[in-house]
C-alpha cells in the first residue's frame, strides 16, 4: 500500500463508448465526492486530451440528480479520444504537460476508463509518475464491450452489447422466417481480434431463434467452406442466418472486410476501421447461390442500446468506479480493478473484484477460448451460454419522460 494522499481526483473516458461506461464513471465520481480525502472531483473533457488541453469539468456543481441519471445514460458523458501516448523515453512532452494540470489543480487521484488501448494510456502514467516522483494513485476502470481486457473474467460494458446481439438476433430470426419464400441473412457483429461478441448470437440459438451459422475471428475464414456452409444449410431448410465477426480474416491474415479494397483507414493505435463485411459476403452469397441475400451491420446500435442493458452489467460497472475509488484512497495504485466469478452457497453467479497490475493488461488480449468453438469452426458450443447467462440477467429501472428514456444532461461547469 502506497500513502493516503489528500487532494483532487480527475476521471478521463477513453475509447468506444458502451451502454454502462456511465454507470462506472458515476462510480468513481459518486464516491469520490463523498470522500473526506478528494477534495475536488474532475471530468476530463474527451480523456486524456481533456487533462492536456486544461479542459476540466467540476462534477461537484452538477445536479447530483443528473449524476444519478448516469448509471442509465449510453455513451461516454464526458467524452471520448482515441489517443495515444508516445515512450516517455522517446517524446515526453504529453507527459510534462499532464504533470504541469495536474500540479496546477492539486490532482492525486487519476481513474481511466476504458478499454486495452486506455489501460496502455493509463499505464503509461503512471509509471511516468513514478517516475518524477510526484505522488498520485492511478487505478483503471475498465470497459470493453469487445471482453479482451485480460485478467478479468468479464468486462463492464460487454453483458448489455451481448444481451442486445442475442435479442436482435432472436427478433431477426422471427422476422426472417415471416414469408414462405427463401432467404439468407449475414449479421455482422463488433469484433476484431476477439470473437466474444459474435458468440453472443449463440445465446439467442440456445433459445431456438438464433443463427445457422457463427464464424469468429480465432478461427481461419475460407470463402469457399462458408459458402458450402451456408448452401447445405439453406438447401435444407429454405433460411439461412449467419452471423460473423467484423475482424475474420484468410489464412494470411487478411481480413475479409478488405476484399476487394486495397486498404482500410486506421486510427492513433493502428487499429483497421472495419465496416462493410455484411455486404461483402451479402454479395458473395447472392453470387453462388442465387438465393434473396441481406447484409445487417449492427454497427453502433449493438453498443449504445442502454434501453436493452443488463442490469446486471449497470450494477458491476457501477461497482468497478467504486472499488477503484476505495482502492485509490487507500492507498492502492498502478492497478486496474477487474472482476472474478464465483458462486454463494446456493450456487448462484457473485462476481468479486480483484485487482492487476497495469502493466500485465496494457494492450494485451483475451480471445475466445478455443474449446468453445466447434470443430468445424462455424459454430460456438454450450459452454459460452453457460459463461454468458449470468451475466445478461435482469432490466435497469429507466426513467422515461413523454415515452422516451431521460438521459443524463450534465452541465460541465469549467474547473477555475
Amino acid at each position: 500500500m502506497g500513502e493516503v494522499l489528500r487532494g483532487a481526483c480527475v476521471i478521463g473516458q477513453s475509447g468506444g463508448p458502451t451502454s454502462v461506461i456511465n454507470a462506472s464513471a458515476y462510480g468513481v465520481i459518486r464516491t469520490a465526492l463523498d470522500s473526506d480525502v478528494i477534495t475536488k472531483v474532475y471530468g476530463a473533457a474527451h480523456g486524456i486530451l481533456g487533462v492536456m488541453n486544461d479542459v476540466l469539468y467540476d462534477m461537484g456543481k452538477e445536479d447530483p440528480a443528473e449524476l444519478e441519471l448516469l448509471l442509465h445514460t449510453p455513451s461516454s458523458a464526458l467524452g471520448s479520444c482515441r489517443y495515444k501516448l508516445k515512450d516517455s523515453e522517446i517524446d515526453d512532452s504529453d507527459y510534462k504537460r499532464i504533470l504541469d494540470v495536474f500540479k496546477k489543480y492539486n490532482i492525486r487521484y487519476f481513474f481511466y476508463n476504458g478499454g486495452n488501448d486506455s489501460m496502455d494510456t493509463c499505464n503509461k502514467i503512471s509509471k511516468y509518475m513514478q517516475k518524477v516522483g510526484y505522488p498520485c494513485n492511478i487505478i483503471g476502470v475498465p470497459k470493453t464491450i469487445d471482453n479482451d481486457l485480460l485478467g478479468t473474467d468479464h468486462c463492464p460494458g460487454f453483458p448489455s452489447a451481448a444481451k442486445y446481439i442475442a435479442t436482435s438476433c432472436m427478433e431477426l430470426y422471427l422476422d426472417a422466417r415471416v414469408y414462405d419464400t427463401g432467404m439468407i441473412c449475414v449479421l455482422e457483429i463488433m469484433g476484431r481480434h476477439a470473437g466474444w461478441l459474435t458468440a453472443a448470437s449463440s445465446i439467442a440459438s440456445y433459445f431456438g431463434m438464433g443463427p445457422d451459422l457463427i464464424y469468429v475471428p480465432e478461427r481461419v475464414f475460407e470463402i469457399e467452406s462458408f459458402v458450402r456452409d451456408v448452401q447445405k444449410v439453406y438447401n435444407e431448410t429454405g433460411k439461412c442466418i449467419i452471423a460473423v465477426s467484423e475482424g475474420i480474416h484468410d489464412a494470411n491474415g487478411k481480413l475479409i472486410a478488405q476484399m476487394g479494397s486495397d486498404e482500410l483507414k486506421t486510427d492513433a493505435f493502428g487499429h483497421k476501421q472495419l465496416g462493410g463485411l455484411a455486404a461483402t459476403l451479402a454479395d458473395i452469397l447472392k453470387e453462388k447461390t442465387g438465393a434473396k441475400v441481406r447484409g445487417i451491420e449492427f454497427s453502433l446500435l449493438q453498443r449504445c442500446a442502454a434501453h436493452c442493458a443488463s442490469e446486471v452489467d449497470v450494477q458491476e460497472s457501477f461497482l468497478a468506479g467504486k472499488a477503484a475509488v476505495e482502492f485509490a484512497v487507500s492507498g492502492v495504485s498502478d492497478k486496474m480493478v477487474g472482476f472474478e466469478r464465483s458462486s454463494n452457497e446456493q450456487g448462484d453467479y457473485v462476481c468479486k473484484i480483484k485487482l492487476m497490475g497495469l502493466t500485465d493488461v496494457a494492450n494485451a488480449e483475451k480471445k475466445l477460448p478455443p474449446e468453445w468453438i466447434n470443430p468445424e469452426g462455424n459454430n460456438i458450443l454450450p459452454a459460452f451460454v453457460d459463461y454468458a447467462l449470468p451475466l445478461i440477467q435482469g432490466s435497469p429501472k429507466i426513467v422515461y419522460e413523454n415515452g422516451l428514456p431521460r438521459f443524463s444532461r450534465l452541465k460541465k461547469v469549467r474547473a477555475e
